[in-house]
């Protein structure tokens, strides 16, 4: 594939990024897009664009002589005061991003039109590099150190021989969670109050040992906290300990940025994979492999179902894009935390998510993972949620079937019944088809069902409402009264009549059978009671 080029990647990003100046033209390669790190020197990267993570747009002077030196292709600031001149002179293109733009959504944006993809938290490399921090941290600081996310999770921890180490820590790895605590919530506030390392007070006594005080710090970027560095005090931590855990701290959050736009950007490729899928175009078996589905136990592919959610009509016209978006992170967000790596995408106002089906008991298991998503989303977003599930097909070659089946219960469903899978609706999609088959062929659509609609809007009759209910009740006279409210000898004359004045051959039942469809689908008759009975 050609090399990417400062025009291309314009072409791609569009308005979000701003070109100022490009001394060497719109022509030079660009081949990575590289967050700034101020406690690290500037790597040798011929074609990157270097983004001025932490740096006003006015003092990114430096930046870009040092981005030449490097010789990278250009530099991005955030805000319009870059640094023009100083660009120019240095042969680097300057580029910028609105004021309030997160720098991992644009490391993301920038590496997905460039084609970068780096490896995702979580992955074997991203994980070796977060370990290789809190060793290298707790070497440093002179602490068994912990590196968590935002929701306390612990992400890595150092193994340094012979430092000190208690049981709130032991607990923490064994479950990769700090232990809950009212104790542990006060600690946390005050370390994201702070504007850097705080030490802390051992909680109290734990299981056989007396737990330690720890030196934390926040970890961020551009005010975004990403997650936290936790040190055990025993006494003995370098003189300098809250110096080096600072500088370990940015280092961190250059990390959780990198591996954060690697997620994005596998999710967003994932859901365009999905999108292909869901309209033919994709290659099941590459993509099979790409979304880890794995083989079926049969040894071929394996099974899988398409869900379908949609916003139900109360959502507000002017909101309803947004909270489209925000009902596919809800989806994207239970379908990981049943599925892990997963693939959802939104498309046409409809978010898809694909469901393996693998050891889920018939489909049991789908049903109550998406009424669980249901009842989730209505409760964020305050607006109802309908969802279908299609038929579970045996591979990524069928599965437009399968969105085909999910497209159509989403149509059948209403108030009350926001949720149902294929084969509990069966019946209403069938006719919901059939509507649509006899509607577009004047063959199909032509019979004696106009005859008595016209002649009872002529004459002011019932006959056509009166024939539903009949074929309704299985041709059954008493059945047919109940429906209609009337008298069976009402019933058995309205009947009559139509046989006499509108040639209806009732005895025969594939006249019947067409009749009933046709007022059914076409006219969209029910036998329930009218006004007129």
């Amino acid at each position: 594939m050609d090399a990417c080029t400062l025009g291309d990647l314009l072409d791609v990003v569009g308005g979000p990024v701003r070109l100022h100046t490009a001394p060497h033209g719109l022509t030079v390669p660009v081949t990575e897009a590289l967050l700034h790190d101020a406690h690290t020197p500037l790597p040798n990267a011929p074609g990157a664009l270097l983004l001025a993570v932490g740096v006003r747009a006015s003092a990114a002077a430096p930046f870009a002589r040092a981005a030449a030196r490097a010789g990278m292709s250009g530099l991005v600031v955030r805000g319009p005061d870059g640094p023009l001149a100083e660009a120019e002179a240095a042969g680097v293109a300057l580029l910028s991003v609105d004021e309030d733009a997160a720098w991992h959504h644009v490391h993301l944006l920038l590496a997905s039109a460039i084609g970068a993809a780096p490896s995702a938290l979580g992955s074997g490399a991203a994980l070796g590099d977060l370990f290789a921090l809190a060793d290298a941290v707790a070497a440093a600081v002179g602490g068994a150190t912990a590196i968590e996310d935002p929701r306390q999770r612990i992400l890595a921890y150092s193994t340094v021989p012979g430092q000190s180490v208690d049981e709130d820590r032991r607990q923490g790895i064994l479950g990769l969670q700090v232990p809950t605590s009212p104790e542990n919530s006060d600690q946390y506030r005050v370390l994201f109050a702070a504007g850097g390392p705080v030490r802390l007070p051992a909680l109290g006594t734990g299981t056989g040992a007396d737990l330690l005080p720890r030196l934390a710090v926040a970890v961020r970027a551009g005010g975004e906290t990403l997650g936290s560095l936790w040190v055990v005090d025993d006494g003995n931590l370098a003189p300098d300990a809250e110096a080096a855990l600072a500088q370990g701290a940015s280092t961190a959050a250059m990390l959780l940025l990198r591996a954060r736009a690697a997620q994005e950007l596998a999710r967003h490729q994932n859901g365009d994979l999905l999108r292909r899928l869901l309209d033919g175009t994709a290659d099941p078996a590459a993509a099979a492999h790409r979304l880890g589905l794995g083989i079926g136990p049969d040894g071929g592919p394996a099974p899988v179902r398409v869900a379908a959610f949609v916003l139900g009509p109360a959502a507000a016209a002017a909101d309803v894009e947004q909270t489209a978006l925000r009902l596919l992170d809800l989806v994207r967000l239970q379908c990981e935390a049943r599925y892990g790596r997963h693939a959802c995408v939104l498309a046409d106002g409809v978010v898809y998510a694909l469901l393996p089906a693998i050891g889920e008991r018939g489909g049991a298991r789908h049903k109550q993972l998406v009424e669980d998503v249901v009842r989730r989303a209505g409760q964020a977003l305050r607006v109802p949620v309908r969802a279908g599930l299609g038929e579970v097909v045996p591979g990524l070659a069928e599965v437009t079937a399968s969105r085909d089946d999910a497209d159509l219960v989403l149509r059948v469903l209403g108030p009350e019944l926001p949720v149902a899978s294929v084969e509990e609706v069966r019946a209403r999609v069938t006719l919901l088809r059939l509507t649509e088959v006899l509607g577009e062929s004047r063959e199909l659509s032509a019979g004696a069902w106009r005859t008595v609609l016209a002649y009872d809007a002529e004459h002011g009759t019932d006959y056509a409402h009166t024939l539903v209910c009949w074929l309704d009740a299985g041709c059954d006279m008493a059945g047919a009264a109940r429906l209609l409210a009337v008298h069976p000898n009402t019933c058995r004359y309205r009947l009559r009549q139509a046989r006499q004045q509108l040639g209806i051959d009732l005895d025969d039942p594939d006249e019947r059978l067409v009749l009933w469809l046709q007022l059914r689908a076409l006219a969209g008759l029910r036998g329930t009671p009218t006004a007129s009975s």
